[in-house]
């Protein structure tokens, strides 16, 4: 059976109504037989049928054993953390989703959990990063927003030679492109407001376990801490998986274009995807992955904050706008929008420059795409040669 077949085939019909989707069960509460005796469900935090469905579709999906729905992806990372204690240490990637950030830096660290930064597409640095209290290693593969990769199957190895648990952020690849698990890390997180929703109408983030025990401890966290993901986001996210794979190869066809078109356009300094022979970790990304992803970042010949804000301002397609996966491509500047928490030195050590822009291509046609960037390009303001520059 193929994986589209047996995704669309995971998705159970209601066994009460015989209803082809999967009903949103809207209730707080459950009603009992007798005390503790029950249909498996007493308190809508703990457990709702909704939601139940949702995360045994995304386990199946990442290969894993079980998989808590949050309400949003911030929150899968936050019961991720709470897996530490103080006193332990984490090896994060170092061009880190700035969310994931300042959450380390501003609520773990005052609790006692220290955060090293190393560049994980070097895993010879994640290796010598390592210390004695190393607990988790903490992975973004393509990272965001300069798209490096990282080796899964070698981090994993380190990882579980020196006992620390390793937690792979799978957002941007997908369990279509690539299965974290399948190659060594113990958690898979998503935030499934991205390309799982894929429709920009939700919030929501997913942790995946390899195991029935670890995925127990994220459950605890997910019923005591109780940021859960409601019946009617999980049913969004049901019905957003449904195209998933479909929705993937064409945002991937897209991207790929588009890249190509960029590595070309002489006002692009430089252009960052995995699907390019250009990208450092090409070969390593065809080896672990099926495909390169709809995500597409790119520097100015201009290094500029302002030649960015320029461009970014410029397109009609592509919307000005946090966030990504969506089938509406949508652009940002980095170091003004999703990266603003980081600090600007640290920023820029990560490849994060003054104008780097990222973009989550769409499902809209390639060529109308292409014409909206041409003329967002035509837009900029043309550098000064010097034969041509005003006397000073």
């Amino acid at each position: 059976m193929s994986t589209i077949t047996e995704l669309i085939h995971s998705i159970p019909v209601d066994p009460q109504t015989g209803a082809i989707a999967v009903p949103i069960y809207q209730t707080s509460t459950f009603v009992q037989e007798a005390p503790g005796v029950n249909k498996g469900y007493d308190y809508a935090r703990s457990n709702n049928p909704t939601r139940a469905a949702v995360e045994k579709i995304i386990a199946q999906l990442e290969g894993g054993a079980a998989a808590s729905a949050f309400s949003s992806g911030l929150a899968a990372i936050d019961a991720v953390v709470k897996l530490l204690k103080s006193g332990d240490e984490i090896v994060a990637v170092d061009d880190i989703y700035g969310g994931a950030f300042r959450l380390f830096h501003k609520v773990y660290e005052k609790f006692g959990i220290k955060v090293t930064y190393v560049d994980t597409a070097d895993t010879q640095a994640v290796f010598n990063a390592i210390t004695p209290a190393t607990r988790l290693i903490w992975l973004e593969t393509p990272t965001n927003p300069t798209l490096k990769i990282s080796d899964i199957e070698a981090i994993g190895k380190i990882a579980k030679a020196h006992n620390a648990l390793f937690c792979v952020d799978n957002t941007f690849a997908s369990p279509v492109l690539q299965q974290p698990l399948l190659l060594g890390a113990d958690l898979v997180i998503h935030s499934a407001t991205k390309y799982l929703g894929g429709h920009s109408d939700l919030i929501a983030g997913v942790v995946i376990a390899k195991t029935p025990q670890l995925g127990e401890e994220i459950k605890f966290y997910q019923n005591a801490c109780g940021a859960i993901l409601s019946p009617f986001d999980s049913f969004l996210l049901i019905r957003g998986i449904e195209t998933l794979h479909l929705r993937i190869r064409q945002h991937g066809a897209n991207a790929q274009a588009i890249a190509e078109y960029l590595e070309q356009h002489p006002a692009v300094e430089k252009v960052y995807y995995p699907g390019l022979p250009s990208h450092p970790n090409h070969e390593l990304a065809k080896r672990q992955s099926k495909g390169f992803g709809g995500i597409v970042s790119f520097t100015l010949k201009d290094d500029s904050a302002a030649a960015a804000t320029a461009f970014v301002t410029s397109t009609h397609y592509f919307k000005l706008a946090e966030s990504l996966g969506g089938i509406k491509s949508l652009l940002c500047h980095p170091a003004e929008m999703t990266h603003k928490s980081i600090p600007a030195e640290k920023r820029r050590a990560a490849g994060v420059s003054d104008s780097l822009i990222r973009l989550s291509v769409g499902l809209e046609e390639t060529a109308d795409l292409l014409a909206d960037l041409e003329q967002a390009f035509k837009k900029l303001p043309q550098p000064v040669s010097e034969e041509n520059a005003l006397p000073a």
